[in-house]
């Protein structure tokens, strides 16, 4: 992603979302008509775009690379201090390194699946202004997962959370959920199974990224028109909040919302 002179983001923190896909000029075209998207080149190879709403940057878009073995994907990045200290411990604590850690830009980054299979990205280096749930970026990122208990442990561990340094990232468990904080901003969930439950078998564990949208009907409608699935989600506790679930032509998951 590209980079600007600013500091860099508490570590833990999710600092920006990027697609992987196969075709990136059809993922274009797919963002441009259901959410208004457009792109500009990001300085990191030419398959490598940033997705711009209203001129504000939102998210990265880029190809899959031949010797990425990942699957398409939205993906979210955390601030690390250094990528390869994270890499170890993301393999000290039987979770998998599929890319990575490599040189990108003017950071380092690496690609990781958690225990249960879950995709995300470590990130080293400075931060956009945009980072999660502020001004145009995403509102916040939601883990599903088997065992919320375990995957908290897990990221904590890997992205010190809760590591109680001032102003670092906090974890809290509240109504049946994980609630992970940058100072007052909720940024992140992790839910699923229940607190000393056995882990749900049916669910598969995947970060949903989700995008404010004004209308997710339009958006709904436009993601089918498109050649893309939509599906409406039960709402969550507040009722004036509407959520729909989309699929892109090319497999990308992402959650469209009001609120």
């Amino acid at each position: 992603m590209p980079v600007t002179p600013s500091a860099v983001a508490v570590r833990g923190t999710p600092c920006w979302v990027s697609l992987t896909t196969h075709d990136l000029r059809r993922a274009q075209d797919f963002y441009a008509q259901v959410l208004g998207w457009t792109f500009r080149p990001g300085g990191l190879g030419e398959e490598f775009t940033v997705a711009l709403t209203d001129g504000r940057p939102i998210a990265g878009v880029t190809a899959l690379a031949a010797d990425w073995q990942v699957s398409v994907a939205w993906t979210p990045y955390f601030a690390v201090a250094s990528a390869n200290d994270a890499a170890g411990r993301i393999r000290e604590r039987g979770a998998t390194i599929a890319v990575g850690p490599l040189r990108l830009g003017a950071g380092r980054v690496a690609l990781a699946a958690d225990r249960d299979g879950a995709v995300f990205g470590v990130w080293e280096g400075h931060t956009p202004a945009w980072a999660i749930g502020r001004g145009s970026a995403p509102v916040y990122l939601d883990l599903r997962t088997r065992d919320a208990f375990d995957a908290t442990i897990f990221y904590a561990e890997v992205l010190d959370w809760a590591s109680e340094e001032p102003g670092g990232v906090e974890v809290a468990y509240e109504h049946g959920e994980v609630l992970v904080r940058d100072g007052s901003q909720v940024v992140a969930t992790v839910r699923g199974g229940v607190m000393e439950a056995a882990p749900d078998p049916h669910i598969r564990p995947r970060w949903h990224v989700q995008f404010p949208v004004e209308d997710v009907e339009k958006v709904a409608a436009a993601a089918i028109a498109a050649g893309g699935q939509a599906t409406h989600l039960t709402p969550p506790a507040d009722p004036a909040v509407v959520q729909a679930l989309i699929r892109d032509p090319d497999g990308g998951l992402f959650t469209v919302t009001t609120g």
